[in-house]
């Protein structure tokens, strides 16, 4: 069987190493390992499914499934029985495809152009359109090469940013009643949902609705992960969450009803002692108050590890687990190096060689999305090329569908990874 670890870890020929032998390998020289808990993404979907009952839950498999991994996620999820996916491009599509079935349907959210038929068809792929010029494009390549796979019509009620204003998408109405239009799909997208009283939810939710219903016997779509909580008249005819499936808080004023997804480790490279009054890091903005212990740690702002977590003089940056406690970063994070603080730890608890845990152990992307300045959208999609992967679990049926099987690789970022 060819696995991708075994593809990115080539053995010599004639080698007897076995696929678990090239796993440890992989891991023995990998500065940074992300883990990646698929079995956790599909309970995710699965709990916002039933939160969304009857509506259809799709899932958003956008920018690499949030920096997850497109290939591993896209099927464990349509395993789970997930028919419906959310791409962002058609190169995404493509990549979303190759690890698909035909009969799952994949959206692309960034519009059509007119030199995109062709790419959106080999894809089987529909094109969100949300301009008149993108909807005229997409007829004339529709009546040329006789394609029919359909597209949905993005409506913007209140994000401006993409869609059809609320007066054009009116203008189409006697193309969807007479028929034959090709439209699957007609959505929107919130702009507030993560802010339960935000006024702006009812108005958006006023004017889709109103809108929706005159596109009749057309599918609708309003609710993103955090619009699915905001209710059952948020949720119309299918729900389209992304970040809640890699374990972000969609309920940001209340506590996580996500399981954690990720868990990011980066190797210990040296510990060193330093003296009081020592500083560390680029321009000496930390000053050790005591004699210091410092653990450096493999990982920093070229793999996602940003910058703005690190600690000075009086300020406290992000903290990291080693050796089962959290410890505070000393000095600016650089490129590709972290220290930290590990003085108070037992003796030789922080060692050479050992992992160092960034996220998990108790720290989640929304914590580190706080110490960051930023979102756990950008933490997850932000993540750097350098670490080796674990895919775990994955393992799904449909009643009355073959077995879909995600193997656990190791693999770098970007690897295709290939099911049993």
């Amino acid at each position: 069987m060819d696995t991708a670890s075994d593809l990115t870890n080539p053995v010599p020929a004639g080698s007897l190493l076995s696929h678990d032998a090239n796993q440890a390998a992989a891991l023995a020289t990998a500065n940074g390992v992300l883990t990646v808990d698929l079995d956790a993404i599909i309970a995710n979907w699965r709990k916002l499914e039933k939160t969304a009952v009857p509506a259809e839950c799709a899932g958003v498999i956008k920018a690499d499934a949030y920096g997850c991994g497109v290939e591993p996620v896209a099927r464990a999820l349509y395993g789970a029985g997930c028919k419906t996916f959310f791409v962002a491009t058609v190169d995404e599509a493509r990549a979303a495809r190759a690890a698909l079935p035909p009969q799952a349907a994949i959206y692309a959210l960034n519009g059509f152009f007119q030199n995109t038929g062709d790419a959106h068809a080999r894809a089987d792929c529909k094109p969100v359109i949300g301009d008149l010029n993108e909807l005229a494009e997409w007829d004339v390549f529709c009546r040329r090469s006789g394609w029919n796979g359909g597209a949905a019509i993005h409506i913007d009620t209140g994000m401006n940013r993409l869609g059809l204003t609320v007066t054009e998408a009116q203008g189409i109405i006697p193309r969807i009643n007479a028929g034959d239009h090709g439209v699957t799909l007609v959505m929107s997208h919130l702009a507030s949902a993560e802010q339960l009283n935000n006024p702006v939810n009812a108005r958006q939710l006023g004017a889709f609705r109103e809108i929706a219903s005159l596109f009749s016997g057309v599918p609708s779509s309003l609710a993103n992960s955090s619009g699915i909580y905001l209710g059952a008249p948020f949720q119309f005819d299918m729900v389209r969450p992304g970040a809640a499936l890699y374990g972000i808080n969609p309920t940001p004023e209340s506590d996580n009803p996500m399981q954690p997804v990720v868990e990011l480790k980066a190797r210990i490279v040296q510990v060193r002692n330093i003296e009081k009054g020592d500083t560390v890091g680029y321009g000496g903005t930390w000053t050790a108050r005591r004699q210091t212990k410092l653990a450096i740690v493999s990982a920093g702002y070229a793999d996602g590890y940003f910058r703005a977590a690190s600690a000075n003089d009086g300020t406290r940056g992000a903290e990291v687990v080693v050796a089962g406690k959290r410890c505070p970063i000393a000095g600016r994070i650089s490129m590709d190096l972290i220290a930290i603080d590990v003085t108070d730890l037992p003796h030789n608890a922080a060692r050479r060689g050992h992992m160092a845990t960034l996220i998990g152990e108790g720290i989640t992307v929304d914590e580190l999305a706080h110490h960051f300045g930023t979102i756990g959208y950008e933490v997850l999609t932000s993540l750097g090329p350098r670490y080796a992967r674990i895919y775990k679990g994955g393992t799904a049926q449909i009643p009355g569908e073959a077995k879909v099987e995600v193997e656990a690789e190791v693999v770098p970022e970007g690897a295709a990874v290939r099911s049993a």
